[in-house]
């Protein structure tokens, strides 16, 4: 059965349906959570609680929107709510031009590169918990999440521009952290 179809059943009762819902986007909803408030327990919390929002509310879905913005927007509104200076934070971006700048793709069979490559894939992850909650959130929602800018904002209520900017400055900073950890490792 495909997601409308679920949403149509789940928003006239049907628990069987919402726990379908639920089983689809439960793993997003956890991270999403776990990477804006940075605890386990917490996030589990938030998961459950953004769940029991959803169903409450899932009678005023509007089917002209993606489920799952909707869903993450209940999620990230029940986290800033818990993280006050998070709100805050995000607005104070700045509206920068910036332009994306993307990382070449290097892939090589040779194993003490791919051993390279691994360290410095574990030693991105530790920087980007290290983020600013504001970065990680944007970070976490444009690359693990896979979300447009568009959605992010629209989830955040920010600009674009806002979001664009915040996602160049994290990226900035773990460039920054990568060059060093490069220089050291060399």
């Amino acid at each position: 059965m495909n997601e409308t179809n679920l949403i149509a059943q789940a928003s006239h009762g049907d628990t069987e349906a919402f726990a379908a819902l639920i089983a689809l986007h439960e793993r997003f909803v956890y991270n999403l959570a776990l990477r804006t408030l940075g605890n386990a327990d917490d996030a589990a919390d938030m998961a459950q609680e953004a769940f029991v929002r959803a169903w409450q509310a899932l009678p005023t879905f509007r089917q002209d929107a993606q489920f799952r913005t909707w869903l993450y927007r209940i999620v990230l509104n029940l986290c800033i709510n818990r993280i006050p200076r998070l709100r805050r934070e995000l607005n104070e971006l700045s509206h920068d031009e910036i332009s994306d700048l993307s990382e070449p793709a290097v892939s090589t069979p040779d194993p003490l590169t791919q051993l390279e490559k691994q360290e410095q894939r574990a030693f991105i992850h530790r920087e980007i918990d290290r983020l600013p909650e504001q970065y990680r959130l944007l970070v976490s929602l444009r690359y693990q999440h896979e979300l447009s800018y568009e959605e992010i904002a629209t989830m955040l209520s920010l600009p674009v521009g806002t979001v664009k900017t915040g996602l160049f400055r994290a990226k900035a900073r773990l460039r920054e952290a990568l060059s060093i950890f490069e220089k050291e490792s060399a």
